[in-house]
């Protein structure tokens, strides 16, 4: 298994009754961009920490970079680095220091850590502000800066919880940039993330749904198999014709994109003659055409089939 840096087995966390992550198999190619996809509440962070060794987990077995977790978790904290979305660094020191109080925390010498230093500086553009303030700079600037500082002993594996929740677009995709020069370079990375087109960029994809594991493969493999089962519809009045196609046997969702409609079809199921039918019955003159799949119906699909927690308690 040297092709993967991390693989899980049956990975379970309970909280008292809670079940956090449940039974969850992971295997997280090297050198790949590997996403985590999911709400607020999936099981995506708790799932993070227990890959790095910071919570154990209740069952299941991890294996990250060839050591067992949380056995060998002392082992693998020299190999890893770990980001998350709240800046976490020094507001009160500059740049620099920034980066020379993690290259001591990582016991690089001081010769390591000033080459290293200046390597960063230039590769995140931080040269002309080494000496600025972190607290005064920009939100795209701190997460770059903390990326930077996540990385500065070249760690193999890099674990990131929804890094850019809190940056501008135009920031996010210069921080993918970095990210991806990372992966080039042989580091792997795994990203949670709720954001679609983030989702879209990584080379694999888990969609986690209420601590469950219900979707794995790479962005084209998972739009791929929803294949006919997506229609758009232009109506002259699409709030009405989606009230029509709401609750719709064979119809998963009923979404605006502005003046249209975005219908997803439950598999197998003879939907698309239904909105027909459905449509004609409300007398809405439409137009139902078949329309390309994409991540977030791959999305509403997963999390469609599976029950919520008070309809299995039920």
């Amino acid at each position: 298994m040297n092709d993967l840096a991390i693989q899980a087995r049956g990975l379970t966390k309970r909280f008292g009754s809670l079940m956090a992550v449940d039974h969850v198999d992971l295997q997280v190619p090297r050198a790949n961009v590997y996403g985590f996809l999911g709400p607020n509440g999936s099981g995506k962070s708790t799932t993070i920490r227990m890959l790095c060794g910071l919570l154990t987990p209740s069952e299941g077995e991890i294996e990250v970079l060839g050591l067992r977790i949380p056995e060998q978790a002392e082992a693998l904290r020299q190999r890893i680095g770990y980001m998350t979305q709240r800046f976490s660094l020094f507001e009160d020191l500059s740049v620099r220091e920034n980066l020379e109080f993690l290259a001591a925390v990582q016991n690089l010498t001081r010769a390591q850590a000033r080459a290293r230093i200046d390597e960063l500086l230039e590769q995140y553009r931080f040269q002309d502000r080494q000496k600025q303030l972190a607290g005064t700079m920009s939100g795209g600037q701190k997460q770059r800066l903390a990326l930077a500082g996540a990385v500065i002993h070249q760690p193999e594996l890099l674990f990131l919880d929804e890094p850019t929740s809190a940056v501008d677009p135009e920031s996010r995709r210069d921080f993918w940039e970095k990210l991806f020069d990372l992966a080039d370079a042989g580091t792997t990375l795994l990203v949670s993330t709720h954001y679609m087109d983030e989702a879209e960029r990584c080379h694999r994809l888990a969609i986690l749904d209420q601590g469950a594991l219900v979707a794995d493969g790479t962005p084209a493999e998972l739009t791929g198999a929803l294949q006919g089962r997506t229609l758009q519809v232009a109506a002259r009045q699409p709030r009405q014709a989606q009230r029509a196609l709401t609750g719709v046997p064979g119809v998963l969702s009923v979404a605006q994109i502005g003046n249209s409609l975005r219908v997803l079809l439950d598999a197998g199921s003879d939907g698309e003659q239904r909105v027909q039918q459905a449509l004609r019955a409300a007398g809405q003159e439409a137009e139902v055409t078949p329309s390309t799949p994409n991540l977030e119906d791959v999305f509403v699909s997963a999390t469609c089939a599976r029950p919520s927690a008070d309809e299995e308690v039920a």
